[in-house]
């Protein structure tokens, strides 16, 4: 990939000015070329193809489209990505390395903490803010911290289990 990318803008020509972005994304600098009304979450899936950033109701409702941008949890879906130049952002693509998952990513396999998966990455990056202030979460803390993510498949029992499991893991008690 090269450091410039052109993100076009969807649909007619229009005469609305574009700025340049350089933001780091997952490790790696990324840069686009973009209208300054783009939304965060459109520019990682639609402009660096990163389809793991899902959007669901574009009213930060959900939490689908939560990333990490200079680890803390944002919705994308309501930043603008110009907000995110110069900054960090990891999605959850980059949670893993090439050899293994990330342990929250491992607990949410482990424990069955995801079924349809469209607000796993949601999930699991706010899990990851939460493990990375509070290495030893109760269920409570786990419950408040992923509260601002809905999840229309389970009963959330498992996805605090997967939290749980992994905080153990990550401290080295697993």
């Amino acid at each position: 990939m090269t450091l410039f990318e052109e993100v076009a803008p969807s649909g007619p020509p229009s005469d609305i000015p574009t700025t340049r972005v350089e933001l780091r994304v997952n490790g790696e600098t990324r840069a686009a070329q973009i209208e300054p009304r783009l939304l965060l979450a459109h520019l990682i899936r639609n402009g660096f193809k990163l389809t793991g950033t899902h959007t669901g109701c574009d009213t930060t409702n959900c939490g689908a489209c939560t990333v990490l941008y200079d680890g803390q949890p944002v919705k994308s879906c309501t930043m603008f990505a110009v907000q995110a130049n110069g900054h960090d952002v990891t999605t959850v693509e980059g949670l893993a390395s090439s050899e293994q998952l990330h342990p929250i990513q491992e607990g949410f396999k482990d424990e069955h903490g995801l079924q349809c998966g469209f607000c796993t990455p949601g999930m699991m990056l706010s899990a990851v803010a939460l493990l990375n202030e509070n290495p030893n979460p109760t269920e409570d803390e786990v419950r408040w911290a992923l509260s601002g993510n809905l999840c229309r498949c389970t009963g959330y029992q498992n996805i605090v289990k997967a939290v749980l499991w992994a905080a153990e893991k990550m401290r080295g008690d697993a």
